[in-house]
């Protein structure tokens, strides 16, 4: 069978454009952190809702009190002290906090999550600067994927860079 000249460049251009399209948007991924010593910390659940994604952050087998917890920029958790995961997650270009008059960053949270006594914690947002749609500009697997990191004490809301959140106690990475 013998196909026109314009019936083959309406099959190569069809093919291009299901090549191009990539990998479908996950409805939802769950996340395991992990402490600097491989000792599970508890999930993130990331779902998307019709106002963002809906994130909730299941912790144990951490201290007492308020963590920050952030999403950083790198798909990396390298232990002990999880710098490989670089900074917060912020492709608007945006200052630090909820509480900050210049906007917060994409990988912000709007509060820390409190562990009681019994060493667990959980805490659920609706956040709409992030999306798990890979080809959003604010997708979480941009450059190959984000972390999810808990740090040892709360966010402030606006001291930037990090909240004064302290250092970064668990890690997971977020990849599609």
């Amino acid at each position: 069978m013998r196909l026109g000249w314009l019936a083959t460049v309406a099959i190569v251009a069809g093919m291009t454009a299901a090549v191009a399209q990539g990998p479908a948007a996950p409805k939802q991924i769950k996340v395991q952190i992990l402490t600097a010593t491989g000792q599970d910390a508890g999930f993130a659940t990331f779902k998307t809702v019709k106002n963002g994604v809906k994130v909730k952050i299941e912790l144990k087998n951490l201290p007492f009190g308020p963590h920050a917890v952030h999403i950083h920029q790198n798909a990396v958790c390298d232990a002990p002290d999880f710098k490989g995961a670089g900074g917060h997650f912020n492709p608007a270009g945006k200052q630090h906090g909820y509480l900050n008059p210049m906007g917060h960053h994409n990988g912000d949270f709007p509060a820390s999550v409190s562990v009681g006594e019994n060493h667990t914690g959980e805490a659920t947002f609706v956040v709409n600067s992030i999306s798990l749609d890979p080809a959003a500009p604010n997708s979480l697997f941009l450059n190959g994927g984000t972390s999810i990191v808990v740090h040892e004490k709360a966010d402030d809301q606006m001291t930037d860079p990090s909240g004064a959140s302290g250092n970064r106690i668990a890690c997971g990475v977020i990849k599609q």
